[in-house]
């Protein structure tokens, strides 16, 4: 099986140093570079075509908002973002996300669960530490209505789908979202990917973000069974 290839990008050398020490004691992760700022990751998620780059927010010449945004909207590399930063309260949470992100953990985040965030985002889904979920929210409860879809997305879901994208807005696991519909946790999985691709959003992370876009969940209020 080919490992995960990781880009380490901060502005912190001591900071780079240290998740690279972290990954590369891991048998199937290698970190292939590490960059001081976000035009130099970009230019490093050109040239090795990491799984994930794990990315810092505030540095110089550009910062990981703009770095996630040009590498997420390339359409060359199939790299992952995890976005790393010291605050939880981190004003640019929001903005990561939209700009592609697929995680979002602090830098002082046990070793053992930065390593499989990296492995979690590789695979293909989203991530983001506890406490960066309730800023997400603070966020769109700060919204007074909430933004319609507008492409006809949300209607072309079944029904099961739909159930399947209320959960998922929730948190659950696909193996929550298995036993809360009394389904085979494949079938969970399957239907998930499908909510993805019906509303073209990279993850689980964005799934969330466009159930509150839409209107499907709002702050403080649980998704209806309808």
């Amino acid at each position: 099986m080919t490992g995960i290839r990781v880009v380490v990008v901060d502005d912190q050398e001591l900071v780079r140093d240290g998740f690279q020490m972290i990954l590369q004691a891991q048998k199937d992760i290698e970190v292939v570079a590490d960059a001081e700022n976000g035009r130099r990751g970009l230019e490093m998620c050109r040239r090795h075509r990491p799984d994930v780059v794990l990315m810092d927010v505030r540095m110089p010449e550009m910062d990981g908002i703009e770095a996630t945004r040009l590498i997420t909207s390339d359409g060359t590399i199939d790299t992952k973002v995890l976005v790393l930063t010291t605050f939880d309260l981190d004003e640019y949470v929001y903005a990561a996300l939209r700009a592609g992100a697929s995680g979002f953990l602090l830098k002082d985040t046990p070793k053992h669960e930065l390593v499989q965030a990296v492995r979690v985002v590789a695979a293909g889904d989203g991530l983001i530490a506890p406490s960066v979920t309730r800023r997400l929210i603070a966020e769109f409860a700060q919204r007074p209505e909430p933004i319609p879809a507008s492409n006809g997305s949300l209607a072309g879901l079944t029904e099961r789908e739909h159930q399947t994208f209320q959960l998922l807005a929730q948190g659950l696991s696909n193996k929550e979202i298995a036993a809360a519909l009394n389904i085979g946790e494949a079938t969970a999985k399957t239907y998930a990917s499908r909510v993805f691709m019906k509303l073209g959003v990279r993850d689980r992370v964005h799934a969330v973000i466009a159930a509150y876009e839409s209107g499907i969940v709002r702050p403080g209020h649980p998704p209806s069974s309808s």
